[in-house]
């Protein structure tokens, strides 16, 4: 029996919604080339999305620079994302997925900041939108 996602839509839903290049790597699979995304090094204070149904994925406080290419996180937001084996291309990793709409977002790996949880979230940042922390006024 197919999982069912609670923000689940069709890929001809998806295709309407997403630019070319974030379906190709939220829908497709795909990645984004390292040192090409917008957030690789954000550093502002806020929340990242999934860039597809806007679940909170990652805090800021838990992104650092591990020097990949990608956005890297050390923790997720609890809940929000799916680990599935992945076994493509000749490599055995873990693939993540948004929990909401089974959007892949990246890979997750044992070479983290060994201070924190020693887990390194290396994800697209295509498949990400950020949004800043309010400030009180």
């Amino acid at each position: 029996m197919k999982k069912s996602f609670p923000k689940e839509k069709s890929e001809s839903e998806w295709k309407a919604q997403l630019s070319p290049e974030a379906y190709k790597v939220l829908r497709e699979n795909g990645t984004e080339f390292p040192y090409s995304g917008k957030y690789d090094t954000h550093f502002e204070k806020g929340s990242y999305l999934c860039a597809a149904c806007k679940t909170p994925l990652f805090k800021s406080q838990h992104k650092y620079n591990s020097g990949c290419g990608w956005p890297a996180f050390d923790t997720a937001i609890p809940g929000a994302i799916l680990y599935l084996e992945d076994q493509s291309h000749g490599m055995r990793r873990v693939e993540t997925r948004c929990a909401q709409c089974n959007s892949h977002l990246g890979h997750i790996f044992e070479d983290g900041p060994k201070e924190t949880t020693g887990e390194r979230y290396c994800i697209n940042s295509v498949c990400l939108e950020f949004v800043a922390e309010k400030t009180d006024q």
